[in-house]
Formats: C-alpha cells, structure tokens, sequence
C-alpha cells in the first residue's frame, strides 16, 4: 500500500511564493492543513483492511500541524504586542532632540511612524531618522 506524506511546511514557503508576515504564513498553513486533511481521509478510505495505516503516525502528523498553526497565532500576537508598546512609547520622543550618529543628522522630533520593522522619526527640518543603535536622544 502506498502512503501519500503531507509536505512539511518550509519557514520561508510564504515569502517564495511573494508574500509575507503572519497574515500570509497564516493562510498557507489553513491552505496546507486543509490538504493534509483531505489527503489523510483519502488514505484512510483507500487504505488496505488487512494491513491498516498506523492510527498513532497519523496522530502524530496532526499534532504536528497542529504546533505549527499555534506557532503562528503566537507570533501574531507577539507582532501585536510590540507594536502596542511602541506606541506607547512613541509620546516620549516627541519634542525632544534626536541625533544619529552615522550620519550626523539632528532635529527634533515631530512625528513618529512606526513599523513592524522599526521606528522612523520625522524631524522638524523634514529629514528622517531610523530609530536604532547609534541614535542620541536627549
């Protein structure tokens, strides 16, 4: 008897495929699990009665996909957390002077847009400054 295997979903599946973040793995992964289910109900309904796939090896991959799709729901939610606590900090850096020191540029700050890949403060003289190592707040 032959036994279909689900493919494994690959950590950067989502990107190749021209997407990205969680919304997108998110989808992916419904897009696989879906599969896995109705490769699974095809096994069962196909297999040979007198020598029958191993209940536990199914379980298991099921669990498996299961680890997966929590994992992605976890790190949304981490996503999510962040960028609240940078919100909350962004009201501090309003009105203070700003200066980085790779390029030497200096201003005071008037807006602040933040990201999931970082924080970019506008300053007044309409130059931007990527928040990160080597920035000078005072």
């Amino acid at each position: 008897m032959t036994v279909i295997q689900p493919t494994a979903i690959q950590p950067n599946q989502a990107a190749q495929a021209g997407k990205s973040g969680p919304a997108s793995a998110k989808e992916q992964l419904t897009l696989d699990y879906n599969a896995f289910l109705q490769l699974m109900m095809a096994q069962m309904k196909n297999q040979d009665p007198t020598d029958p796939v191993d209940a536990t090896q199914q379980l298991a991959q099921l669990a498996s996909f299961s680890q997966v799709e929590q994992a992605i729901k976890t790190n949304s939610k981490l996503e999510t957390l962040l960028t609240n606590m940078s919100f909350g900090q962004v009201d501090d850096l309003i009105g203070r002077t700003v200066t980085d020191s790779t390029t030497n540029v200096s201003g005071l700050v008037k807006s602040v847009e933040v990201y999931s890949d970082g924080t970019m403060l506008g300053l007044d003289n309409g130059k931007k400054i990527l928040l990160g190592p080597g920035v000078k707040i005072s």
